[in-house]
């Protein structure tokens, strides 16, 4: 039911709506985080011609952004999936981690640390078979 709601929101709106902040500086996906709806997560960063990993970035006026939302709620499932979508890309000039970096562990877990602009570290560990 939410899903075909959504689906017929994204239809026929701009995807510039996707990062509207309302009063409280929380955009659509603050609100998917908080209610730890992936697959509304997953749309509203996926959607095209909207704005994709940016999304996850935005802070509300609580200077949280989606991951640290997840993070606050615990929401593993959900802080997981943003932290492997926002993974920086060598070619846009960033460096992924390599086997030899400290930020893998055995396994090919991985131990991702995001600085936000305000300092604020969170600290994550990946597990699997996450390819970098």
């Amino acid at each position: 039911m939410f899903l075909d709601a959504l689906d017929y929101l994204l239809s026929i709106i701009s995807p510039s709506l996707l990062s509207a902040q309302n009063n409280s500086g929380s955009t659509p996906l603050h609100w998917a985080t908080l209610n730890s709806h992936l697959i509304i997560s997953q749309k509203l960063v996926q959607f095209p011609g909207g704005p994709g990993a940016g999304l996850i970035d935005i802070k509300n006026k609580a200077g949280r952004s989606p991951l640290a939302e997840a993070e606050m709620t615990g929401w593993d499932e959900g802080a997981k999936w943003f932290v492997e979508v926002i993974r920086l890309d060598p070619e846009q000039g960033e460096s992924v981690k390599d086997d030899e970096d400290d930020g893998v562990l055995a396994g090919n877990d991985v131990q991702v640390e995001i600085q936000d602009l305000n300092g604020q570290i969170a600290k994550m560990a990946i597990t699997g078979n996450t390819e970098l």
